[in-house]
């Protein structure tokens, strides 16, 4: 019997930690470099020839720990990582389970690194691929001399992920777009690094036309998905939002929907958004007195700092309420 979808209590409600997926989408839906694909198809040969490796020709036999198979898919956000994964799981005919611990990190001391036990256990159960997305949040360098509750919280976390692993026989992927973050120890731990790199001329063309259907997307005659690939060096996710976007405007203009075609100024249209969206973002979560958007290790930084410091203005306030409270009862005592 398979374990159910495991869930933390937040103050906002129950969140999933983990999330069963039954893959649909192949390599065949994501285009890619031509380097990240063959790294991709060495990476299936090897899950394909576990047996041969470590049955028929008795390495298992020599090595008791590691025999599981860890991915590392690294590369900017928007170029095919998640897509990616799913069709590593669909090509082996296993199912996928989602580990999102960026938006669901448990709030109580203890309960992370259990949730990581649990994941793995639920990956054996299910013969599932156990896919971390954004694996930064959770894989992160640990800190020397931890003080903070938070940083032994971390440190634990890491160490349990590392046990996990090593004793894992199944197969792991982790996406993420910081890399340099991950506690290097994973680097010997990962069998293979894919490298996801932003998309070219000739694969941001094909990746304009995968996002339309073929016979029921109305096009104008002067759309030019050449033209928008020259223009735009953008990654395939935000192709996908611009191709979207543009719909939606093409769909609320007046007149009859069957009249209605989407135009080559639609589509510029929606990049142009997208892309100031981006810049906003940008400057608004990464500039900041001369810290750029490209040094996101000093970026991280940075917010770690502050994030101590607010930890630390925290229990000093509340050391300064409890020692408040400890004289208005001594007060109430002594009358």
């Amino acid at each position: 019997m398979t374990s159910p979808l495991i869930s933390l209590f937040t103050g906002l409600g129950s969140r999933r930690v983990v999330e069963t997926v039954t893959p649909e989408r192949t390599l065949a839906d994501v285009v890619l470099p031509p380097q990240t694909r063959r790294t991709l198809e060495q990476a299936l040969a090897e899950v394909r020839n576990q047996t041969l490796i470590f049955h028929r020709w008795g390495l298992g036999e020599r090595h008791a720990s590691g025999l599981g198979l860890a991915f590392n898919f690294a590369g900017p956000p928007g170029t095919g990582k998640t897509i990616c994964a799913e069709a590593v799981a669909h090509a082996l005919g296993m199912k996928l389970l989602v580990v999102d611990y960026a938006e669901a990190e448990s709030m109580w001391v203890g309960e992370t690194p259990k949730n990581i036990v649990a994941t793995f256990r639920a990956a054996v159960e299910q013969n599932a691929v156990l896919f971390f997305d954004e694996a930064d949040a959770i894989a992160s360098r640990r800190s020397a001399g931890a003080i903070l509750p938070h940083d032994r919280e971390s440190n634990l976390t890491v160490n349990v992920l590392l046990r996990e692993l090593e004793a894992f026989n199944g197969i792991v992927i982790f996406a993420t777009n910081l890399a340099a973050n991950l506690d290097p120890a994973f680097e010997r731990r990962i069998r293979t690094h894919v490298l996801f790199q932003m998309p070219g001329g000739e694969e941001r063309a094909r990746i304009w036309q995968l996002q339309i259907h073929p016979k029921k997307t109305p096009l104008a005659p002067d759309v030019d998905f050449r033209r928008l690939a020259e223009r735009y060096a953008v990654s395939g996710g935000d192709i996908k939002n611009a191709v979207i976007k543009a719909a939606a405007a093409a769909a609320a203009e007046p007149g009859s929907d069957l009249g209605k075609r989407i135009s080559q100024r639609h589509f510029e249209s929606a990049m142009e958004e997208v892309l100031s969206a981006k810049e906003i973002m940008q400057q608004s979560l990464f500039t900041e007195r001369g810290v750029g958007a490209d040094d996101p290790v000093i970026v991280w930084r940075k917010v770690e700092a502050r994030w101590r410091t607010a930890m630390l203005v925290a229990l000093g306030l509340a050391g300064t309420a409890f020692v408040a409270a400890l004289v208005a009862l001594a007060l109430v005592l002594l009358r």
